[in-house]
């Protein structure tokens, strides 16, 4: 096991997570900037995806933030129609989001450059260090994340969504 208590393996694992995360958002951020948008429109963007019909409430609860913090963004993919926000059938106070098509078209793109590089890490690394990697970062979201602000299966992207 790695002993974190010295302080030079800390900053390693602090710089290869910094690096790695960089690596990880530049291409995504370079695509986002030429349409006026950011990260914070592709982690709304990826939530939705994974979870269609997601509520604003959930939505909230799985990034962490306000209300005030998330509404000029949503509203910004709503406006660009990448996002519609639609009423609930029991609720009509309740707004469930999905992607439009191009909204989709969008958050696949993205993630199409991510899962290019994840897969190439992921073969340089192989199995034994993927597995301990997954497991670190599930440590990581599980302080974060509490398993009952999470709703029902994400989707997977072959999984048909509502447009």
């Amino acid at each position: 096991m790695t002993d974190l208590k010295k302080s030079a393996i800390q900053r390693q694992a602090m710089e290869a997570f910094f690096f790695g995360y960089q690596a990880f958002t530049a291409k995504p951020d370079e695509m986002l900037a030429r349409r006026g948008l950011s990260r914070v429109h592709h982690r709304i963007l990826f939530f939705i995806a994974s979870y269609p019909e997601l509520s604003v409430t959930e939505l909230l609860a799985m990034l962490g933030v306000s209300k005030q913090a998330l509404n000029i963004p949503l509203r910004q993919l709503i406006e660009m129609d990448l996002v519609q926000a639609v009423p609930a059938e029991q609720d009509k106070r309740k707004r469930l989001l999905c992607l439009t098509g191009d909204g989709r078209k969008l958050e696949q793109a993205l993630q199409r450059e991510q899962t290019r590089l994840l897969a190439r890490a992921f073969e340089d690394a192989g199995e034994e260090a993927v597995a301990g990697w997954m497991a670190v970062n599930r440590a990581l979201a599980g302080a974060r994340l509490p398993e009952a602000s999470v709703p029902a299966e994400p989707v997977s992207q072959a999984d048909p969504q509502p447009s």
